[in-house]
């Protein structure tokens, strides 16, 4: 079985091109821009990683990893119409670059174009895979929304947030991980323990996250550090911290909320410092680095072949960027 690298190789010689007709350049140009300044690509390569967990590699899994990777741009884009980020990956967002109405369009048809690439698949493979990537696709919306609405409540208690990230960010890198087993030929029981790591893993990553929003180095990042803090974003360290603070720091966090002065995010990390945030947030990360892990150990497949799983586990979670 091939390595992450290996594989982001064999994905990026697949989809490193232009996925878009060139007319009319004005919506087109914006759709190709989010895929051209790069990323990871981790979930169209899971679907890779997954496929030759349990088969051969064959072009059905480029098919469905291209399908991935366009539906998460997608998503990207609107996310950060949302937000109202000015940076992605160390760039500006679709809609910065361009306007939203055409970040809008740009981000829907790379929805369309994703179920293009699905609709190529083997017909045998064709309901599972939809069935999949629909359930998905609403619930990674579900997600969204919830993560929205959370702006407005007062309080989000940690069981809140964590499914609400769970719709939003883990389910996507499950669903992508089942979808290479379904076409690897997996069985039901080898298919929920894989998307039970990818769902773990997840979790798991987006702690990493949060954590990174607040502490990562700016030119490694990618993105605005502290972007959730001035965002006011209920994120796992704020639950936590407004849960385990004094009451004068709670007070002050809850103050800070309304506040937007220069010094905003040192004030919140000076008090996340006091909470020992940061130490709780790594034993967060660890309890569902273990429970994705064991799901792994649980799969059917020879120990040797999970191998590209294991080190793509620990380069997601020891990341700084």
């Amino acid at each position: 079985m091939r390595s992450f690298k290996e594989l982001s190789a064999i994905f990026e010689n697949h989809f490193n091109k232009r996925q878009f007709p060139d007319a009319p350049a004005t919506l087109y140009d914006a759709a190709q821009y989010i895929l051209s300044i790069g990323g990871k690509r981790v979930r169209p390569v899971c679907v890779l990683l997954a496929n030759e967990l349990f088969g051969e590699l064959n072009n059905d899994a480029l098919n469905v990893a291209s399908a991935i990777e366009l539906f998460h741009n997608f998503s990207l884009i609107h996310d950060d119409i949302m937000d109202k980020a000015p940076l992605r990956r160390g760039m500006e967002t679709v809609h910065t670059k361009y306007n939203e109405p055409t970040a809008i369009l740009a981000g829907d048809v790379m929805m369309v174009e994703a179920y293009g690439r699905i609709s190529e698949v083997n017909a045998a493979f064709i309901p599972p895979i939809l069935r999949l990537f629909n359930k998905t696709s609403k619930e990674v919306c579900e997600g969204q929304q919830l993560d929205m609405d959370f702006e407005t409540k007062s309080t989000v208690t940690h069981d809140e947030y964590l499914q609400m990230i769970t719709l939003k960010t883990s389910v996507l890198l499950a669903a992508s991980l089942q979808m290479g087993a379904i076409l690897g030929g997996a069985s039901a029981q080898n298919q929920q323990h894989i998307y039970e790591f990818g769902k773990n893993l997840g979790i798991a990553f987006q702690v990493q996250d949060d954590y990174l929003d607040a502490y990562g180095d700016p030119e490694k990042f990618g993105k605005q550090v502290g972007g959730d803090i001035i965002a006011n974003k209920k994120t796992f360290l704020m639950i936590h911290a407004l849960s385990v603070a004094t009451p004068e720091q709670k007070n002050e966090l809850i103050s800070l909320f309304e506040y937007n002065g220069s010094d905003k995010v040192q004030k919140v990390l000076d008090i996340f410092n006091a909470c020992d945030v940061a130490v709780w947030a790594g034993e967060l990360k660890e309890k569902y680095y273990k429970i994705a892990m064991q799901h792994l150990e649980d799969t059917a497949v020879v120990s040797s072949r999970k191998t590209a799983l294991k080190e793509l586990a620990q380069y997601l979670l020891q990341r700084d960027s």
